[in-house]
């Protein structure tokens, strides 16, 4: 007892350096939000300026029953917009993969986009999606599903208060009609999937669906508030929702999980949790953290081996989001952490004005690490 006494001591000192006692603290979040480290404090001490939200979840694996999950949250309300920007891809990625397991094809199959002459692979376009977050593939994928597919398949598997509603930077992003497809089946050859009309988007009646005090518009300045009303909604426990789904399918009803097969599931893990040079782009322009946010978004140095993060960031409109499932083999630790915050200190949109580098990707790089300390904190306090 004694040496267990002087060991949980020595952590605490050891852990608290930047001023903070885990041992005061019941959770790894409100562990991580007292930190006194600069990242993190200059958010906190100006939380009306940044409209977070966190959900953090500890997952606890039993040796004798199924995975547990322990949550925590920080101003989560999925009444309170923010937009969601790219981490709406991990959408159509698995809904992609569903649709092709639902006609017996390989997530290999090769496909076209009317109007595009260059013919593509699922497998591809979904390794790119979370690499390096591609609109193009996304706007290809929300074209062979649909608005209206795919905002039902939410609905019907409890992914709650999801809305998706148009494309990414292009300049017909809310045409309800989808593009024409050609799909390659190998044991039948080309078959053609015609473009159809989906439903149009209604407006979103939700707290801070106007933001700021401005916005570009062709060049000029508007000066009134930004209505996101006919954007994508995807609220923070939506996200981590669908991602307890992907990652522990078996602990939901099978109508609330995704169709996919245990081929594509792991393909759609691994290319969740690939870096972009696993998928052969040079670390000079897509380094190991340029779409993974937590713990190490602040930095270009390569992620330890040992670390997988099986997540999809967005930023847009000086929005950003992560939602992770983050995985430490060595330390055997794993834990869901899903945030959103808001940079945008001039109150103007459309601008390119966004504290991104400077705010934002550090308080999300921080908040990861602040809460992996944590977790591992209560990992060696159980160990000894």
């Amino acid at each position: 007892m004694r040496t267990h006494h002087f060991y949980t001591i020595v952590i605490a000192l050891i852990l608290s350096g930047c001023g903070v006692n885990p041992k005061k603290y019941d959770n790894g979040l409100d562990f991580a939000l007292a930190s006194k480290n600069k990242k993190i404090s200059r958010v906190m001490d100006h939380l009306d300026h940044h409209q977070i939200q966190i959900l953090y979840t500890r997952v606890k694996k039993n040796e004798k029953g199924p995975v547990h999950f322990d949550s925590y949250q920080f101003q989560v309300d999925s009444s309170n917009y923010f937009y969601p920007a790219s981490s709406v891809k991990i959408i159509a990625a698995a809904l992609a993969l569903e649709a092709l397991e639902e006609r017996a094809l390989s997530h290999e199959t090769v496909y076209q986009v009317g109007g595009e002459n260059q013919q593509q692979s699922f497998s591809k376009d979904i390794q790119e999606i979370f690499a390096i977050s591609s609109n193009e593939t996304y706007n290809r994928l929300f074209d062979f599903l649909g608005t209206d597919h795919i905002n039902k398949q939410l609905t019907n598997k409890g992914i709650a208060s999801t809305r998706i509603s148009h494309r990414l930077s292009t300049s017909d992003a809310a045409n309800p009609k989808t593009r024409d497809l050609k799909i390659n089946n190998p044991a039948g050859g080309w078959s053609q999937k015609y473009g159809f009309m989906n439903q149009a988007a209604y407006p979103l009646e939700l707290s801070a669906i106007k933001k700021g005090k401005g916005y570009i518009e062709n060049g000029i300045l508007v000066t009134q508030a930004f209505d996101f009303s006919l954007k994508n909604h995807f609220p923070i426990q939506s996200q981590q929702a669908l991602l307890k789904r992907l990652a522990f399918p078996a602990l939901f009803e099978p109508h609330e999980t995704f169709e996919l097969g245990e081929e594509k599931r792991n393909f759609l893990l691994k290319s969740m949790s690939s870096v972009p040079k696993e998928v052969g782009y040079l670390t000079a322009e897509y380094y190991d953290s340029y779409g993974k946010f937590f713990m190490y978004g602040d930095t270009k140095k390569p992620i330890p081996d040992n670390i997988k993060i099986y997540n999809k960031v967005g930023y847009a409109y000086g929005t950003l989001t992560d939602n992770a499932f983050i995985k430490d083999s060595k330390n055997n630790i794993s834990f869901m952490l899903t945030a959103t915050i808001l940079v945008n200190k001039n109150g103007i949109f459309n601008d390119n004005i966004y504290e991104y580098e400077s705010i934002g990707i550090p308080f999300l790089a921080q908040l990861g690490r602040e809460i992996y300390t944590y977790e591992k904190y209560l990992k060696e306090r159980e160990t000894h």
